[in-house]
């Protein structure tokens, strides 16, 4: 019997391999640039900032940087792991040109993020027709989670302050489109603030309400298909007048917090008129109940015509600790919302499902949103761009090439499986073939995936 120290076997190295690539599965990403035009339209909304002779073309760089972003890199210099294959990504810049273009890109401040903010939504309408039945708007409605994040920074940077929490860095305010139980959600909406900005400020969620809006096909701007959800930093009458406005007509489904006037209409609601509430499979939700106040309440004086005032009550967890709100040892939430003819623990649910947008912000604080890696405010609002672009290709590429329980992967997962699967490059009748490792638990996934964007058709 042969004895064998160690856990792992042991593996002689040598560095002089050839036709071998790394991060070959990031290909996936490459493909869904192409297919969805992402690359011709940032290129052409760039074209006033490339300079006459320049040898990389601005838009090139800036898609560069997302794609090193969407694999993980959380800094400019990142880049240079698409550097080290070139037959994957072609010539990628060098760190100081990255730079200077990341610079030029701030100064020129509103206009740049305009130019990439349309191109953005150029191909998310392009997208969304390519995906069909994938996409969020397939049933007809699409929906909006705004919410804050804090990005905590190390070191001092331009309009970083402590936060509510007590932290150093910035507060985003953010919006995602929701997908559903049958898909992840994409950013729509980034606006860069300071860390000690508010989070009910009206005016910011006006602001971000916007952009999302921007970002979507024109038919959902404005009217009732398209639903605004937000916790109770959104829940200003401001806010919730100007989502109501006249000509804007949008649904909205917003946190209130329990004032006192809220909470005594609760403790008038009789016990008959409280209706259980409900999970996403249709059962009932155990201990939660779900009732609506009246509309002649005081607490209703002042708010937009329409407005329905749900407040939920529930047991809470073990170990949570009750407020001064809560009542009965129950714990008391409210929002409103301006939806009719529809039951009050559905429209409970759907406000539930706000949570959906925690888990976007996981992911974007893992493609690039841990941390803001440059000093200027201006430079890191282009930042905040590029993490955008690098979260809509990982939401645009399982809608359109994968499938099944894959489809819900988020951004860890994919780089763990896909885009970190090795290959090796061969050269053959003038074509260059990448050959993924057969031994690999998700080939197969990849396979199928570049087979279903080969078979979309190519833009314009």
């Amino acid at each position: 019997m042969k004895k064998r120290s160690g856990s792992y076997p042991r593996v002689r190295v040598e560095g002089n391999g050839r036709g071998m690539v790394s991060q070959a599965g990031a290909v996936l990403l490459a493909k869904t640039v192409r297919k969805t035009g992402l690359d011709s339209a940032i290129s052409a909304a760039l074209a006033p900032w490339r300079k006459p002779r320049a040898v990389h073309d601005p838009g090139k760089i800036l898609m560069d940087v997302a794609l090193a972003v969407a694999l993980g890199g959380d800094c400019l210099a990142d880049v240079g792991l698409l550097r080290a294959e070139p037959a994957l990504f072609g010539p990628v810049a060098s760190d100081p040109t990255v730079s200077r273009l990341i610079s030029k890109l701030a100064s020129g401040g509103q206009r740049v993020l305009a130019a990439l903010r349309t191109a953005r939504a150029e191909v998310r309408e392009h997208v969304w027709r390519l995906a069909g039945d994938a996409a969020p708007d397939a049933g007809g409605q699409v929906i909006v989670d705004i919410d804050g994040v804090l990005v905590i920074a190390h070191s001092e940077k331009q309009d970083a302050a402590a936060t509510w929490k007590k932290t150093f860095g910035h507060h985003p305010l953010m919006g995602f489109v929701d997908h559903g139980r049958g898909g992840t959600g994409k950013p729509v909406a980034g606006l860069l603030r300071p860390g000690n900005a508010g989070s009910n400020t009206a005016a910011d969620h006006i602001e971000a309400a916007r952009l999302a809006l921007a970002q979507l096909p024109k038919k959902y701007r404005r009217g009732r298909h398209t639903l605004i959800r937000c916790d109770s930093g959104g829940g200003t009458h401001e806010f919730v007048a100007w989502l109501a406005a006249r000509g804007r007509w949008l649904s909205y489904s917003v946190g209130m917090t329990i004032t006192d006037a809220i909470h005594q209409a609760a403790l008038k609601i009789p016990a008959s008129a409280w209706t259980p509430a409900v999970e996403q499979d249709g059962e009932i939700r155990d201990g939660a109940w779900v009732a609506e106040i009246d509309t002649e309440s005081d607490c209703l004086t002042g708010w937009p015509k329409g407005i329905r005032l749900i407040v939920r009550k529930e047991r809470p967890h073990p170990g949570a600790q009750l407020r001064f709100t809560d009542v009965d040892g129950m714990r008391l939430t409210c929002f409103a919302t301006n939806t009719k003819h529809a039951p009050i623990a559905e429209l409970e649910l759907r406000h539930r499902q706000r949570a959906r947008a925690e888990d976007r912000i996981r992911a974007a604080r893992s493609t690039g949103l841990r941390n803001l890696p440059l000093y200027d405010t201006a430079q890191n609002q282009i930042w905040l761009e590029i993490v955008q672009i690098a979260l809509d290709l990982l939401a645009w590429m399982p809608m359109l090439a994968l499938t099944g329980a894959a489809r819900l992967w988020e951004p860890r997962r994919l780089r763990l499986r896909l885009f970190s699967a090795a290959a090796q490059l061969v050269t053959s009748g003038r074509r260059r073939i990448l050959r993924l490792a057969k031994h690999w638990p998700w080939t197969d996934v990849i396979t199928s995936a570049l087979t279903r964007l080969d078979a979309l058709p190519n833009p314009g």
